[in-house]
């Protein structure tokens, strides 16, 4: 059971870390704009070598940033109940933390998963008909890579879940 949870917090940390980077960054799309290599992240671009501030409010940038942000705090938070679930109390019989671990995760993983396919869809559909020549970078593969991390995280407190309570019901009987 500890050797899950170690995995699933090991995974945790890596995934949050891995979000918190790739949402702060600004490498999410490279193109060619007039002769110049540009990149763009979640909050700024950059031409020719200088960042602007991405002041419009366009509706894919705000969702897929508020989804980046609940994913790193839902990781987060998964990670110190995660901690906390080593030490299982006995006066919360009812309440798993390990379970409740899991959940975050799980929700993590959809925040991301929504943010990457919000940014993925817009950027195909109409960025990647206005710049002839881009591709997606790696602050963007590193969101992928969290989502992952994520959805492993919440898999081994999950089976963790599950040995505790195989344990539970093995001792009652």
């Amino acid at each position: 059971m500890y050797s899950f949870m170690g995995g699933g917090l090991f995974c945790a940390s890596v995934g949050n870390v891995l979000l918190v980077i790739s949402t702060v960054t600004d490498y999410w799309m490279q193109y060619r704009l007039a002769g110049t290599f540009s990149h763009q992240g979640l909050w700024r671009y950059c031409v020719s070598g200088k960042c602007y501030m991405q002041v419009e409010s366009i509706a894919y940038w705000n969702a897929t940033r508020a989804f980046m942000i609940l994913s790193a705090l839902s990781c987060f938070a998964g990670i110190i109940t995660g901690i906390l679930s080593f030490a299982q109390f006995s006066t919360f019989q009812r309440f798993n933390r390990s379970f409740a671990a899991g959940i975050l995760f799980f929700a993590s993983t959809l925040f991301v998963l929504l943010a990457m396919g919000i940014y993925t869809g817009v950027s195909v559909n109409f960025l990647g008909k206005r710049f002839g020549e881009w591709r997606f970078s790696w602050s963007y593969i590193l969101g992928w890579v969290a989502l992952l991390m994520t959805f492993f995280a919440g898999i081994f407190y999950m089976c963790a879940y599950r040995m505790h309570e195989c344990q539970r019901l093995a001792g009652t009987r």
